[in-house]
């Protein structure tokens, strides 16, 4: 949600950053409704006082037997109370009407974030590790005879229908020990606190941080009105909706592992094959609620933490900004890391760390008490995932294939498989 103050002080510099996300200029339209707002508030305000003073002047008025006067006196405080609930009533209107038009404008791109349509126009910030090169055509991951025996779409689709994959054996396992993984290099290694939160919220609380109105199709409802979230990002962040908390609080950092649910109402026919685009996964997340000083070194070190996963894997990557046509509606900058995925030959999103500044917080209306006094202030909210556990997968599959069909399996995993280093062709953990 954007400040309404910060709109009338300088229109221009409002209209500048949203069309920078490629948006007509609005603020015209805005501080006009607002105005016609604060028209009604002030005339509902001067119509109550001249109520009360004619309300005073009524007892007068009979007591001194003016049956005249007392009766106009009468009749000006029936009008007022009438005139007072219709000025209400439209300042309710225009309020609602401002807001409506706010909640649907995206965040405002922070001033260093690239300018561009879309992802094609996102900045390369640097590469890490280095591809495996394989003297054999490699596979895709579902194609890979190690991972077949475990890997069902079949029957998932028996099951739940399209965008649904069954995993058993040595690949269920490895699913398991790479979410385990994460988890723990979060929690010992990057100071970040473990939550294990619901899946299914409010309205309110999608709307917190930015899910509600505008992408409700991209989401599911249950019949009696939760939501299940698309990421843990919902969950977590809410953790501070409607709260103000001391300064000496933040920042708060949290990660947690959940089921996400998506309806991919907007990618029809993109990454059909394998597990890559499901309506059914897991990530581990990270959210930070930080001091507004702080909020843009703090997604410095939620990209580090991110990478840092990858780099222990031994996974080669990319990391990239996003440019102001890609980022998503509630980002203020976006960082987007691409593992490299030898069956596409390409590199593929396997993380987004954003920073969001106070757009969600506003939402929430989740502020901070400044220990140096003074009036609360709102949060800055941040997100980021740490990883995409299914994506992980993929990548862990497709780099460790071996030219007889078997997959070795990073190191560092080891100690989570119960000392298991490979699939064999048949599938089995070994």
């Amino acid at each position: 949600m954007h400040d309404i103050r910060a709109i009338r002080d300088n229109p221009a510099a409002f209209d500048a950053a949203i069309s920078r996300r490629g948006l007509a200029p609005v603020s015209s339209q805005i501080l006009a409704i607002d105005e016609a707002r604060r028209a009604a508030i002030t005339a509902a305000e001067t119509a109550l006082a001249d109520r009360n003073a004619a309300s005073k002047d009524v007892g007068k008025a009979k007591a001194s037997g003016d049956e005249a006067e007392f009766q106009r006196l009468r009749a000006l405080v029936a009008d007022k109370k009438d005139e007072i609930a219709r000025l209400e009533d439209e300042a309710k209107a225009k309020d609602a009407e401002l807001t409506a038009l706010l909640e649907a404008l995206p965040n405002l791109p922070a001033d260093d974030v690239p300018d561009g349509a879309d992802e094609a126009d996102n900045v390369e910030l640097h590469r890490r590790g280095t591809p495996p090169v394989m003297d054999f055509k490699p596979l895709e991951h579902f194609d890979i005879p190690a991972v077949k025996p475990s890997m069902d779409f079949e029957t998932a689709a028996k099951l739940s229908g399209s965008r649904f994959v069954l995993l058993s054996g040595a690949v269920a396992r490895l699913h398991r020990a790479l979410a385990q993984f994460m988890l723990d290099i979060h929690t010992t290694e990057n100071g970040l606190t473990e939550v294990n939160a619901p899946v299914l919220v409010r309205d309110d609380i999608m709307y917190g941080t930015g899910q509600l109105p505008k992408f409700g199709e991209d989401s599911y409802q249950t019949t009696n009105g939760w939501w299940l979230i698309p990421t843990s990002e919902v969950s977590l962040t809410n953790i501070v909706n409607n709260t103000t908390v001391d300064e000496s609080d933040l920042p708060r950092r949290y990660t947690a592992h959940s089921l996400c649910f998506r309806s991919e109402a907007g990618s029809a026919g993109r990454d059909t094959a394998g597990m890559l685009r499901q309506h059914q996964f897991e990530k581990v997340e990270m959210v930070s609620i930080t001091h507004p000083d702080h909020s843009d070194d703090e997604q410095q070190r939620m990209l580090t933490c991110a990478e840092g996963i990858l780099d222990q894997l031994g996974l080669a990557y990319r990391t990239v900004v996003l440019c102001t046509g890609d980022m998503g509606f509630g980002a203020r900058r976006t960082y987007d890391i691409e593992v490299w995925l030898p069956g596409q030959n390409t590199y593929r999103e396997i993380s987004s760390v954003s920073t969001c500044g106070d757009f969600q917080a506003r939402r929430m209306n989740a502020r901070f008490k400044p220990e140096s006094g003074g009036k609360p202030e709102f949060v800055h909210t941040l997100n980021g995932s740490g990883l995409a556990v299914g994506r992980c997968l993929i990548a862990v599959l497709e780099n460790g294939q071996q030219a007889d069909g078997s997959v070795l399996l990073p190191q560092v995993l080891h100690q989570w498989l119960g000392g298991k280093t490979r699939i064999d062709t048949d599938g089995n953990l070994v």
